[in-house]
């Protein structure tokens, strides 16, 4: 599944069409990251299925270029035994809102470039969009009710829907 930018239009334009993202082919790719030890970087993997990653304070939207995404969250690294490894890996943007079943994608994306993924998501959020007042939400503890009109959530993933459609 590609995810589009759902999240406020005054951010996606400010970010441009141009990508801030930096491919990573390979674990060496980040080695410059790495210069304090650990890392947390926000990431996305392209409809292309690229691992693009940008500094931790960068919008996914600018880190993908406007473009949709097959994936998208933060990402931390370390250097373990003189290797590039992955620490964690999330799921959240509420620019992109992407389901956990976009874990998929990131394991592709990491293992294409020779790192070995987590088990999953660490947080796997889930979002949802209010079908009363179109909020997109961020669904934490399992209480899916919308924090901008207080009514129930759908149980299914939304966040990529129009609203009032």
């Amino acid at each position: 599944m590609l995810y589009h930018y759902v999240g406020p239009r005054s951010i996606a334009a400010r970010s441009g069409a141009a990508v801030c993202g930096v491919p990573v082919s390979t674990p060496t790719d980040l080695l410059p990251r790495l210069s304090s030890g650990n890392v947390t970087v926000t990431f996305v993997v392209s409809a292309e299925g690229t691992l693009l990653v940008a500094d931790r304070h960068s919008e996914h939207v600018a880190c993908a270029g406007n473009r949709p995404v097959r994936a998208a969250g933060e990402m931390c690294f370390a250097i373990e035994r003189g290797r590039v490894v992955v620490t964690r890996v999330s799921n959240q943007s509420t620019g992109y809102c992407p389901e956990p079943d976009s874990w998929d994608a990131v394991a592709d994306a990491l293992r294409a470039v020779g790192l070995e993924p987590t088990a999953g998501f660490d947080p796997r959020c889930e979002f949802r969009r209010c079908v009363a007042c179109g909020w997109l939400n961020l669904v934490k503890h399992g209480v899916f009710e919308c924090v901008g009109c207080r009514a129930d959530l759908p149980d299914e993933y939304n966040a990529q829907e129009t609203p009032g459609k």
